[in-house]
């Protein structure tokens, strides 16, 4: 079965003749441009967006990646809070910044001759609210590992088997996700989210969310570092989200799962 889906996918990227990628370096983008390379060659264009809302990190992986699968990268400088009403946070925030930055891709698709721009949605991506998915499909983007019907548990196993580096990296969303809607959106709380979520991956915290709530950092953990903080790390964890620029820490019981910031939305609903 995975087999046939991964040949469906080939194929649907052979019938393309040339595309570019929105490559974060994550699970399902790396996925994807290491088939599109492999079947597509110098057709297949990854593109990095990088800007105030990304962390550094993200760029730095996002270049080593492409560098080992061996194919064209390019990086795209966005100033997202520059894009007309993002910084003031609505409800369709991923909405605006996706419908914003397809233009920017669909440019570079220009540029490079081919008709096709891609990103790396899946099956599973079908879930929760995920307005960014509307202005993908609206501004015709494609979505090879949605087409060819795979999940993220199988993006996973597929990668394993390429001994892609990214099979078992936690799922990651731009730093706007750790605000709730409504806040406006600074460069200095950004930064605020970003620094402490650093000190907290150097810590060796894999799957970890600083929220955003003004003086107040909430802490999202997957179970193990849950675990670890509680127990080990909860003193130096308090210091160094403090030192990011917070006065207060506080845990989610809850621990890390993605859409938190839609909770709300659903309450109101």
């Amino acid at each position: 079965m995975l087999e046939e889906k991964m040949g469906h996918l080939k194929a649907i990227l052979k019938e393309m003749g040339g595309c570019v990628i929105g490559f974060s370096g994550g699970v399902d983008s790396t996925l994807l441009y290491a088939v599109a390379r492999e079947v597509l060659g110098d057709r297949a264009t990854a593109v990095t967006i990088t800007s105030e809302i990304h962390p550094e990190w993200e760029l730095l992986e996002a270049r080593e990646l492409a560098a080992q699968i061996g194919g064209r990268h390019r990086i795209l400088e966005a100033k997202a809070l520059e894009i007309p009403g993002l910084a003031e946070n609505p409800e369709n925030r991923c909405y605006v910044c996706k419908k914003a930055i397809a233009g920017e891709l669909w440019n570079i698709a220009r540029e490079q001759g081919v008709s096709f721009v891609l990103d790396g949605g899946n099956v599973d991506d079908r879930g929760d609210y995920r307005p960014g998915r509307q202005a993908a499909i609206e501004a015709g983007i494609r979505s090879p590992l949605e087409e060819a019907d795979l999940t993220k548990d199988e993006i996973r196993q597929l990668s394993r088997s390429m001994e892609l580096p990214t099979w078992n990296k936690p799922s990651y969303a731009c730093l706007i996700s750790r605000f709730p809607y409504g806040v406006y959106l600074t460069r200095e709380n950004m930064r605020m989210v970003a620094i402490a979520e650093d000190f907290l991956r150097e810590m060796g915290l894999r799957t970890v969310r600083v929220r955003f709530h003004g003086d107040v950092a909430r802490l999202e953990l997957g179970e193990e570092e849950y675990e670890r903080v509680v127990h080990e790390l909860r003193q130096e964890v308090v210091t160094k989200v403090k030192e990011a620029g917070f006065a207060y820490v506080a845990l989610d019981l809850q621990g890390y799962r993605t859409g938190a910031m839609n909770e709300v939305l659903a309450n109101t609903d």
